[in-house]
Order: C-alpha cells, then structure tokens, then sequence
C-alpha cells in the first residue's frame, strides 16, 4: 500500500511532532508513527465501506418512493442501474472486509445523516446522471463507471473532507493515497469474483517496514553527528535559524544516504527536494538542495557515505 516516498512523508511528521514537542518522548512518537500508518489503511477501508453505504441509501430511496402515498411511475419503476451494479455487489458481499471492518470496529452507523447527504449529492453529480441514463449494461462498463463516479465525485466531496478533518488530524494527507488504493482494489475486481482483493498494508513488509523502521532511528540517532556539518554546509547558519521542516529533511537525507547503501543518491536528493517544494517554503528546495549536494559530496570523499551496487560505485 505504501510507497517509499509515502514513508518518508510519515516519517517527516514523526519527527517534526518530535522536535515541536520537547517533552515527547522517541517511544511516543514511534507510536504515533505506527499509528499514522494505521489509521491511513483505516482511512481505505472506511472508503471501501462508504461505497456500499451509498448502495444501501439508494435502496433506501427506492423503497421511500414506492410507499408514497400517490407514487408515480418512476417510484414505481425505478432505475435499479446502480444498485444492480456488478462491482459495487461484489465490495458490499465482500467477507473479507467486512472481517477488517469488524476487527478495527469500523463502521458509518453513527452518520447516517452524512451518508444520505452524500448520496443526495451523488445523485445530482454529472458523472451519477450520466450512468443511470446510458442505456448501456455490461460488467466492465459498470466498473469503469463506478471508479468514475469515485475518482470525479465521492472523493472530492466536501462533506466527506469535512468528516474526514474532524475524524483524523492524521487523515489530512491521506486521502489522495486512501483514495488511490481504492479505485486499484475496485479495477481488480472480475466477473468471477467472489470477493475483493484488498491491498495489504505493505507491498514487502521485510524491505518496506525495514525501511521505515530505519529511516526514524537512524536519523535521530545521527541527529548529533550531522548536525555540525549541516552548519558549516548552510554557510554557517546557526541550526536555529533553518526552517524546522528544512532541517529534518536534511537530517533525513544523511541518514538515509548512509543507512541504504542500495538506493542511489541521485534519488534520494530528489526526493528531499520534492518534500522541500510541497512541506516547506519556497526558497527551502534550493536551500535543501545546496545543502545535500556539498554534504554528499563531502561525505562520499571521507568515506561516510558509501554505496554499493551495480552503477551505484563513483
């Protein structure tokens, strides 16, 4: 589920909770760490689970029109496209999630007023509309119009980001991922599916949870020793004056240079820089970046950064 790039964001709000609160302590803010990957891969399946919610206010709706006192004919025959829709039975059959759902007691049993209002809007989305009148049936067409529907509308809804930033502080920057492994799980399902395939937490738990595992302790155990030379290569600035964000990205950088002696620099100094450019202040990817480029260079001379490899030894 997660990438490398997803991990080093985790990591970086791990450490940046660590240096804003200076009585935190590492145990607490590993916890944190671990509990932020957590709630993301709850974040997924309560998105997953909403899906089906939105199946279940559809039918509700059906059969709110059929009791009407004077229904008309369309509350009499009501368009059932999308509640008839392959993929969406397959996730709302689905034991496996439900098995997840029960175990992390996840659920939207407390918001149904959320969950009609999201459907309400649902069904006054251009991409909704545009389903139920096409008069075209088939599995594929119905998964291809299901992922629409999400990626266009459920997912950019304002009501379900509201919830989603009282639920969660952690869910601000999980939403976009969340949502992505999603629309995945969704294109994975067939006609002979008899249940989802849902993503795991880790894509190679040995490789994966080592690399976050070690990214967090190792930069803060070389925190001391990096430091110094992170000032004399900021032109001597005093470590106080470096933007918070700027000054763990960096320390980051040097951890992971020297700890994954696989992973060429070339990426890794990128990968600081694009962190820079979205968490920090404008000038902080050119700041980030002269900075890395002279300690790498230093580094790689002295022997403190070595890489192994093919294409990997200078």
């Amino acid at each position: 589920m997660f990438n490398r790039r997803q991990l080093r964001i985790k990591v970086l709000h791990a450490l940046y909770a660590f240096h804003a609160d200076k009585d935190g302590s590492v145990e607490s803010i590993h916890k944190l760490l671990t509990d932020s990957l957590e709630k993301t891969y709850e974040l997924y399946l309560l998105l997953l689970l909403l899906i089906s919610e939105l199946q279940d206010a559809a039918i509700e709706r059906i059969e709110a029109g059929r009791m009407k006192q004077q229904p008309s004919r369309e509350d009499l025959h009501p368009n059932t496209k999308f509640v008839n829709n392959k993929p969406l039975r397959v996730i709302i059959k689905s034991k496996l999630l439900a098995k997840e759902a029960a175990n992390r007691n996840l659920g939207w049993g407390q918001e149904r007023d959320l969950i009609k209002r999201l459907f309400k809007s649902l069904v006054a989305s251009e991409e909704y509309i545009a389903y139920m009148e096409n008069e075209e049936r088939g599995f594929q067409h119905d998964r291809e119009s299901l992922n629409r529907m999400f990626r266009k509308h459920i997912a950019n809804d304002e009501m379900l980001h509201d919830w989603i930033e009282e639920k969660s502080i952690l869910w601000s920057d999980d939403l976009d991922l969340a949502c992505s492994i999603v629309l995945k799980t969704v294109k994975t399902i067939t006609e002979d599916s008899e249940d989802l395939l849902l993503s795991e937490m880790w894509k190679e738990e040995g490789d994966d949870k080592e690399f976050l595992e070690k990214l967090f302790s190792r930069t803060l155990a070389l925190s001391a020793e990096h430091d110094p030379r992170i000032e004399e290569a900021a032109s001597n600035w005093d470590l106080e004056r470096i933007a918070a964000v700027d000054l763990i990205l960096i320390r980051m950088a040097l951890a992971e240079a020297r700890t994954f002696e696989t992973v060429p620099l070339k990426v890794t100094i990128n990968e600081y820089i694009d962190l820079a450019k979205f968490y920090s202040t404008d000038k902080s990817s050119a700041f980030v970046n002269g900075v890395l480029d002279k300690l790498f260079t230093s580094m790689k001379e002295d022997g403190t950064i070595v890489k192994k490899g093919r294409g990997l030894i200078e």
